[in-house]
């Protein structure tokens, strides 16, 4: 895990460093330039939210609240947990795993953080491939250059046979100043966006746009959720899963976790016969 500490003794936050400047769009953003995390006057929240700013005044908050510690607050800066204790004079950076549980107890505080940011991306700014009546949506925050991302979208027929609607969001993960960036800005214009989607990641010419688009907001959001590659696959709960993920795989695990929550997941179709590859996605 990269260290949080020199991103705080910057001058600007994390967030502020991956925001493309001259994006409208993220101008517009009613997140740009601060965190989620509200705090009432005088509370302990706020002693954590003046802790975190005595270090760095202009850093984001996106969450912060009673960690599983004690003795200590739990906040989310730049897509990592820290830990920050009551007297607001010690910072922990890291999971923290309770041994007898066998979890980590940093992921609610995560999951939560990704689900509040989620819902600031409009449905109008989303790639959607969705079968008529999915059991499970997933966001993945992609990018066209990416191996990996282009194996998942090989197989996007797959996953929505199996009941995953996939929304992608925008993730040039070599920066903004990137042909990579402009490429998917392009995608992100297109009057099809699917289609200029499929085909960005078949490595075909997609013709350069440019618009006021969402990319850059998109990939601000990608760096405050934790996201450290791509594809990465989001659940509705703001769970986030480990990478790509064949379309039997992630089924049997957003089967796993609507067990675990208590909800009764519809059945699963069954498995298809291998197609060759590149043979979905391409609507």
């Amino acid at each position: 895990m990269k260290s949080l500490l020199p991103l705080l003794l910057c001058a600007v936050s994390l967030t502020a460093c991956a925001r493309a400047p001259d994006d409208a769009s993220a101008a517009a953003s009613p997140q740009a330039g601060q965190g989620l995390a509200r705090a009432a006057a005088g509370s302990v929240d706020e002693r954590a939210i003046r802790a975190l700013q005595s270090i760095n005044p202009r850093i984001e908050v996106d969450h912060v609240g009673k960690a599983p510690l004690p003795g200590f607050r739990e906040a989310v800066v730049g897509g990592q947990m820290v830990y920050i204790s009551d007297d607001g004079r010690y910072l922990l950076q890291g999971a923290l795993f309770d041994v007898v549980e066998k979890k980590d107890l940093s992921q609610a505080g995560m999951a939560e953080v990704r689900r509040r940011l989620l819902a600031t991306i409009p449905a109008s700014e989303r790639i959607v491939f969705a079968p008529a009546d999915p059991d499970y949506t997933v966001s993945v925050f992609t990018d066209v250059e990416c191996g990996y991302c282009r194996k998942l979208h090989q197989e996007i027929d797959e996953y929505n046979r199996l009941g995953i609607a996939v929304e992608y969001l925008a993730f040039p993960r070599m920066g903004p100043a990137s042909e990579d960036f402009t490429k998917m800005v392009s995608v992100w214009c297109a009057s099809d966006r699917r289609q200029a989607l499929s085909a960005a990641k078949a490595d075909l010419p997609v013709p350069k746009r440019d618009c006021t688009s969402p990319v850059a907001r998109h990939y601000d959001i990608g760096q405050r959720v934790g996201l450290t590659g791509t594809p990465m696959i989001v659940t509705a709960d703001g769970t986030q899963m480990p990478g790509y993920m064949p379309p039997a795989d992630l089924r049997a695990a957003l089967d796993r976790l609507a067990a675990e929550a208590g909800a009764a997941p519809a059945a699963a179709p069954s498995p298809s016969p291998a197609r060759a590859p590149g043979s979905g996605g391409s609507s």
